[in-house]
């Protein structure tokens, strides 16, 4: 009985085996139409694929989309730096090329006043509220500051040094308002007019250039310089040009408008010009005219 059974399952194997190669052949023979089998297979597995595939790919896409957001993020975030990066070299590079021009014209003044003893400073200290008036730099009795000592830039005048401690001066402008704030002053022509720049008009922004002779012959675009004869600044230092002339109200004397060479707002690098000669004492200078009269 047991012999039966086993050659009725090596029976049915060998049976099963002639009917797979025969599918498996007919199969593979080229024609037109599948069999009902064959295409309720096929259409199932493609039903089984697509049901599948969309859900998987739609999750893979999420996940996708989700990388490429956090990469454009970083992205974002990295440009964002490098910007203010370039914002940041940017303004350091201005500020360098304007120092940088700013030396080297005071270098080339410098080389100019060769009568002179130039030291060069730099502004480091300015209120707001006398942005007009006063503005600190970072010289001081340790380099031979001294109040009173003239205060240029490549431009022209700008001040004078009003005081003077061990490592800082103060420098009062020509645009100050302070009434003892005065320079003796030349107008430059075939005959040199002489006159004191007493006060500045805000509105305007020039310097008055009063007590000048009513008969003076005074043009416009004029140079107005340092005449020397005050006994504080040395000759010959820039203040600026004539714009326009008028007389007082007594009809004695002229006042000119005179356009400062120098701009009083934006400083950043200036020379502090000591005079080379002797310089007379005001109460000499006192004496002598008491004697004259």
């Amino acid at each position: 009985m047991p012999q039966f059974f086993l050659n009725k399952r090596l029976i049915i194997l060998l049976v099963s085996i002639i009917i797979l190669v025969a599918l498996i052949g007919f199969s593979l023979k080229d024609r037109e139409n599948l069999t009902w089998p064959e295409q309720f297979l096929k259409d199932t597995t493609g039903f089984i694929q697509n049901a599948v595939s969309s859900p998987v790919n739609y999750v893979a896409g999420f996940f996708e989309n989700v990388e490429d957001l956090q990469n454009t993020y970083k992205e974002n975030k990295e440009l964002k730096t490098r910007l203010d990066e370039l914002a940041r070299l940017e303004s350091e590079v201005q500020r360098l090329k304007k120092d940088n021009t700013e030396l080297r014209e005071i270098l080339d003044k410098k080389d100019s006043l060769s009568e002179f003893e130039p030291k060069q400073a730099t502004v480091i200290g300015r209120n707001p509220d006398r942005w007009h008036e006063l503005l600190i730099i970072n010289k001081g009795k340790n380099a031979g500051i001294e109040p009173n000592m003239a205060v240029i830039t490549s431009k022209g005048l700008i001040g004078k040094v009003k005081s003077s401690n061990t490592f800082t001066s103060t420098v009062q402008l020509l645009s100050s308002m302070d009434p003892t704030n005065r320079i003796s002053a030349e107008i430059q022509a075939e005959k040199s007019e002489y006159g004191l720049i007493e006060g500045y008009d805000k509105e305007k922004g020039l310097l008055l250039l009063k007590r000048i002779p009513y008969d003076a012959k005074i043009k416009k675009d004029q140079n107005v310089i340092t005449s020397g004869l005050g006994g504080v600044f040395p000759k010959s230092l820039l203040i600026g040009k004539v714009v326009d002339v008028v007389p007082d109200e007594f009809g004695l004397t002229q006042t000119a408008y005179v356009k400062p060479g120098a701009d009083f707002y934006d400083i950043g690098h200036v020379m502090v010009v000591k005079r080379g000669a002797l310089q007379p004492e005001l109460m000499e200078m006192v004496d002598e005219k008491e004697e004259e009269l």
